[in-house]
């Protein structure tokens, strides 16, 4: 890359950043009140998060918090350069990622965050974490606690605690209502048909879309591909989920069937070996398969290849699979998430909302130090609501407020027909 190019993807970032903040009314709130109270002054943050314009807008919120702070990406494949090259060049933030990193890359870059010796850590799928619980547990006794934002690090972390080897508190981030309700049902709906249209290019209207997987993200990605026009079909080993799917008007198939009809497949679990070697031996000629988890291991890749005659890169990011009998399966990203691989990721104004949340968070364990127990904590309702009169208030939305009469009413039993 010649310096012209440097000054130019440093340029570009900049703009993404800048236009972020510029729709990040919620965030900017938060940021004056952490400024003012000055509870992060001197804390020092290591992050693992999808290094993109929302994140760094938060990287940036806690640093002029006067949090000292590092960022890693959370995945090889979500990285914005320009964004990560504005953040170091620009704006001074220890930014330590690039898109396309290899797993030693990645995984230095982990550590190299960690070489901050943080007193607070802000995960997106549990592997900072994770590696301060193995690799790096000299540094547990400086770490005050943390948040987590995703699912498939929620599911990390509980069995962590359940084996008793959880050695901090780690708010729960993920299951806030500000953040769940919107950012994984209106954020991964929106993003990931964002992600797979723009890698294919393709007519979702009359397609067959299966979406694996009903819980909030799933639930966003069936709405919007319904929403296109898809004939939509979901795919659950929860029953409660399955019937809430099927009264949502959406058919609900075991996978082995869904994949013979399937021209788009899209899994969104958080769970290993979702679509796996029986169904690639039944799946349509053509499916296109991507994936909305946060790992990669979602569709099994080895089986995959062992299935296959020929891969080969037939787009950006599609490699298409020629199985033994010609049928042709297009795996968008690698199997990688595909809504950050691929596309921008989440709207700016739904990350708003979750980053609030975050930035609250991370003051809540700070100002708590010493008063939780290691384990994962639900985030308080107080900061739910905060974020919530926020949204409103930047939205320009009123509402109502319980009189003292309708206060007393709902704390009494006595009252009745």
């Amino acid at each position: 890359m010649t310096e012209k190019d440097e000054i130019d993807l440093v340029e570009k970032g900049v703009l993404r950043l800048e236009w972020a903040r510029e729709h990040m009314p919620v965030l900017a709130r938060v940021r004056e009140e952490l400024k003012s109270s000055g509870v992060l002054k001197g804390v020092k943050i290591s992050m693992a998060l999808h290094t993109e314009a929302k994140t760094g807008i938060l990287a940036l919120t806690l640093k002029e918090a006067g949090a000292r702070v590092r960022l890693a990406s959370c995945n090889p494949l979500s990285t914005d350069d320009s964004v990560a090259a504005a953040l170091r060049e620009h704006y001074g933030l220890e930014t330590y990622a690039r898109k396309g990193e290899t797993r030693e890359e990645y995984y230095e870059h982990l550590n190299r965050v960690l070489d901050l010796g943080p007193e607070v850590i802000i995960d997106d799928g549990t592997d900072l974490i994770s590696l301060v619980h193995t690799t790096r547990k000299e540094l547990l006794d400086n770490i005050v606690g943390g948040n987590e934002e995703t699912t498939t690090g929620i599911v990390r972390l509980r069995a962590m605690a359940s084996e008793g080897v959880l050695r901090f508190p780690v708010m729960d981030v993920n299951d806030a209502d500000m953040k769940h309700l919107f950012d994984n049902r209106y954020g991964t709906g929106q993003s990931t048909l964002d992600g797979i249209m723009t890698a294919t290019n393709l007519q979702l209207s009359g397609k067959r879309f299966v979406v694996a997987g009903y819980g909030w993200c799933g639930r966003g990605i069936a709405m919007r591909a319904r929403g296109m026009g898809a004939r939509v079909a979901v795919c659950e080993v929860d029953p409660v989920k399955a019937v809430e799917a099927r009264m949502d008007g959406f058919d609900v198939l075991p996978m082995a069937e869904a994949v013979e009809d399937a021209d788009f497949l899209v899994t969104a679990t958080g769970c290993a070996g979702v679509v796996s070697s029986e169904h690639f031996k039944r799946i349509k000629d053509g499916c296109v398969l991507a994936n909305a988890g946060h790992f990669d291991n979602e569709v099994d890749k080895e089986a995959l290849s062992s299935l296959a005659r020929e891969r080969r890169r037939v787009r950006e990011f599609v490699d298409r699979y020629v199985l033994g009998d010609g049928r042709r399966i297009d795996l968008l990203a690698e199997g990688r998430l595909v809504n950050l691989a691929v596309g921008q990721g989440h709207p700016v104004e739904i990350m708003d909302m979750s980053f609030a949340i975050q930035a609250l968070c991370a003051a809540h364990v700070v100002s708590h130090a010493g008063e939780l127990e290691p384990g994962v904590h639900p985030v308080p309702r107080e900061i739910d609501e905060r974020v919530a009169r926020l949204e409103l208030d930047a939205m320009g939305v009123s509402i109502d407020t319980l009189t003292e009469e309708q206060r007393r009413y709902l704390s009494s039993w006595r009252e009745g027909t």
